[in-house]
């Protein structure tokens, strides 16, 4: 997505003495590359993050040299030994080696694309993915974002924080319509993360891309807490609410469970805003 991408972490933070700007700078180096923009001038990741052209040049040049970014010519990607800095995190976590298995199986069950993800600030990030269909026009795979406000696993995550973390997130929330379908009114979005809460799981058609339906659940913790959301998508057609409910959402909820009885305590930490 084009347009320049903030550097601060949180308003008031980057005074502090604890904020290192160069840190920050260089991350938001890295995040100026996505699907779309793959390759860049220095004058293109100057623009995408706000820094001057200077600052950019000195910070891809130490990325460069520390093995994360390579050139292109004029321009300038991303290199393969990014993928440690995602995959350490995955190896972390254990998923893949304690979760895709069930979630293949799940795949496999519903016919439909399934996935997990976890809350991060104002986005969702996939952290497992299993294809079956393409719904979506934008390819999703792991470390892919969306907007938490109008996704399901969104929803499911943010009925897991507190009622004044909550209220804190949605002040910060800007939402934005994707679809003549999608939820922008804040006080809607608090009904109906509370109607999630109640039903532990939660239905989403159209309001991130006309033709695209998802159904979510939450995955818990040995603490009863919601760390992470499983979810199934689906194509749009006249019944596909009901489809959803009776057909996908009990073996989305069974494998919710095996995944929850698979995680060893403190795999995943507890959704936070």
């Amino acid at each position: 997505m084009a347009g320049r991408r903030s550097t601060a972490p949180a308003p008031g933070f980057e005074d502090s003495r604890d904020y290192v700007q160069s840190l920050a700078r260089g991350l938001a180096v890295l995040r100026a590359f996505d699907g779309e923009h793959a390759t860049l001038t220095l004058a293109a990741i100057a623009a995408r993050t706000g820094l001057s052209r200077a600052a950019a040049r000195r910070l891809v040049l130490t990325l460069q040299h520390l093995g994360y970014v390579r050139t292109l010519g004029r321009e300038y990607s991303l290199s393969p030994r990014v993928l440690e800095l995602g995959f350490g995190c995955l190896d972390s976590l254990r998923l893949t080696e304690l979760v895709q298995p069930l979630v293949e199986r799940l795949a496999q069950r519903v016919n439909h694309s399934c996935s997990m993800a976890v809350l991060d600030g104002q986005s969702i990030v996939y952290v497992l993915r299993v294809p079956v269909r393409r719904v979506m026009t934008v390819a999703l795979g792991v470390g892919a974002r969306l907007p938490a406000f109008a996704a399901s696993m969104g929803r499911v995550l943010l009925s897991g924080l507190s009622d004044a973390d909550l209220a804190t997130w949605l002040s910060q929330c800007h939402p934005e319509r994707h679809t003549p379908h999608t939820v922008t009114d804040r006080r809607r979005l608090r009904r109906i993360v509370d109607d999630v809460r109640n039903q532990e799981h939660c239905y989403v058609e159209q309001e991130l891309e006309l033709g695209l339906c998802s159904l979510a659940v939450p995955v818990h913790d040995r603490d009863g807490r919601i760390v992470a959301a499983l979810n199934a998508s689906m194509p749009y057609h006249a019944g596909a609410s009901r489809d959803a409910l009776q057909e996908v959402l009990p073996q989305l909820r069974a494998a919710a469970g095996a995944i929850e009885r698979s995680l060893p305590a403190h795999c995943l930490p507890p959704v936070s805003p």
